[in-house]
């Protein structure tokens, strides 16, 4: 029996009689087996045609599944468990590629005692050639060359076969697809079309996904605008209002003074006053003008003297809370050139947040120093408290805007903070956060 040129079968017919079989018989039986192989091919094709059509299903299905999911974890998940069903292996994992490194994102399926590899350079695995050339990898036994893709290896794994195939989407290789067959299995070419198509729907979902985050985050912003477009019509309505008073609230401390000696310890009380006042007419005159400090309001300044006069302003809530203040500054600090109503902002603000962690009174360092920067020398600024500290989940959050973990806080006095530094080209980080306190830093470069 043949059939397309190869041997599928015998027919094999016997006799009790010497030359029972006449050419005739021998032409009739030939004619029968040739029908018979043709009805097995038609038979063979109809399960494979079957076969072939609930793979396509399958495909179908899994195609769907991946269309839906909207995030790149649950793709990375769906993406190796739909690959293990459609192929029947033993295992599938994804890798994601990033910083010329794949790394372990999901693993469906059940790999005995050996366990693959977190990360893998791509110098060091088959793997690294499906990501640089781009195409599908046959590695017929896994323990003989692929030692660095496992953690631990052992049997029936180690003399499995795998198939590596590159998730991609146009020029972009999100990461590689890797396929576990039982024993020594051999991966035809309809297992790697179907894994290749497979894992093409898959990169069409990354990337979908990646868009669909991107989309999230342009709205996000657009709504902050909105917000703060809305805030900034009302400050400026609320800054028209303060201008009056203002103006009658430094008349009268100009009065105040009359009468009063040099040396009486309430000028320098009224002086504080006079440059509080200073300070918020600078800061209406910005918002009705709505434009940010021009390089005309900044001045040298001695970051010293400002967190004094910021401890100064403070004394009483400090004393009435419970809380001590230390000023430490062992050398000399060279002057910055910043806005001192803005740099004055600084410290009370951050000193007020410290102030708010310790609720039942504590200490409030601020260490000030130069040390080196990117473009040369700063002046550093530490503030540490001796609260309890900021909870790790809001710690990333915490100089947005609008972001605020108490229930009468405007989420706006860090983000303003880091808004200020920016302008005077430094910055401001947490330095570090524990339940015995946090340690805020800001830097301004030092003149020269």
């Amino acid at each position: 029996m043949e059939l397309m040129g190869n041997v599928i079968g015998v027919v094999n017919c016997d006799s009790d009689r010497l030359d029972a079989f006449s050419d005739q018989d021998v032409a009739f039986l030939s004619l029968l087996t040739n029908e018979a192989s043709k009805a097995v091919g038609r038979i063979w094709l109809l399960r494979q045609l079957r076969s072939k059509a609930a793979q396509l299903e399958a495909l179908v299905r899994a195609a769907q599944g991946l269309a839906r999911e909207r995030d790149e974890p649950g793709i990375s998940s769906d993406l190796a468990r739909h690959t293990r069903v459609l192929l029947g292996v033993r295992a599938c994992a994804y890798y994601t590629l990033a910083d010329e490194v794949l790394h372990l994102r999901s693993l469906d399926g059940d790999l005995g005692a050996s366990v693959l590899a977190p990360g893998i350079p791509l110098n060091r695995t088959s793997l690294g050639t499906v990501v640089t050339r781009g195409r599908s990898v046959v590695v017929p036994i896994a323990g003989k060359t692929e030692e660095d893709l496992f953690g631990r290896l052992s049997e029936p794994v180690a003399s499995s076969s795998l198939l590596a195939v590159p998730v991609r989407y146009e020029d972009d290789t999100f990461g590689v697809l890797l396929c576990v067959a039982m024993g020594a299995y051999r991966f035809s070419d309809d297992d790697k079309h179907l894994v290749a198509a497979l894992s093409s729907f898959g990169a069409s979902s990354i990337q979908n996904a990646r868009l669909y985050a991107k989309v999230f985050t342009v709205e996000e912003g657009l709504r902050r605008s909105e917000r703060l477009t809305a805030l900034g019509l009302l400050s400026a309505e609320v800054a028209h209002e303060i201008r009056n008073p203002l103006t009658v609230m430094k008349l009268l401390s100009d009065t105040l003074s009359q009468g009063m000696a040099d040396d009486d310890p309430k000028m320098e009380d009224l002086g504080v006053m006079r440059e509080k006042i200073a300070h918020m007419e600078g800061v209406v005159s910005r918002v009705l003008g709505m434009s940010k400090a021009q390089s005309g309001a900044f001045r040298s300044l001695d970051l010293r003297q400002a967190a004094e006069n910021a401890a100064l302003l403070l004394r009483l809530k400090l004393q009435q809370l419970g809380v001590k203040v230390e000023i430490e500054c062992a050398e000399p600090l060279p002057l910055v050139e910043g806005n001192p109503g803005q740099i004055q902002q600084i410290f009370l603000n951050l000193m007020m947040n410290g102030v708010q962690a310790m609720a039942g009174g504590g200490a409030l360092a601020l260490r000030l120093k130069v040390e080196p920067g990117p473009q040369g020398d700063v002046v550093a600024v530490r503030i540490a408290d001796t609260g309890t500290g900021i909870p790790p989940k809001i710690l990333p959050k915490i100089f947005d805007s609008f972001f605020t973990s108490r229930e009468d806080g405007t989420g706006l006095g860090l983000a303003i903070v880091k808004r200020i530094m920016r302008d005077h080209r430094g910055d401001i980080i947490v330095e570090s956060t524990a339940p015995g306190g946090t340690t805020f830093k800001f830097w301004v470069p030092a003149l020269k």
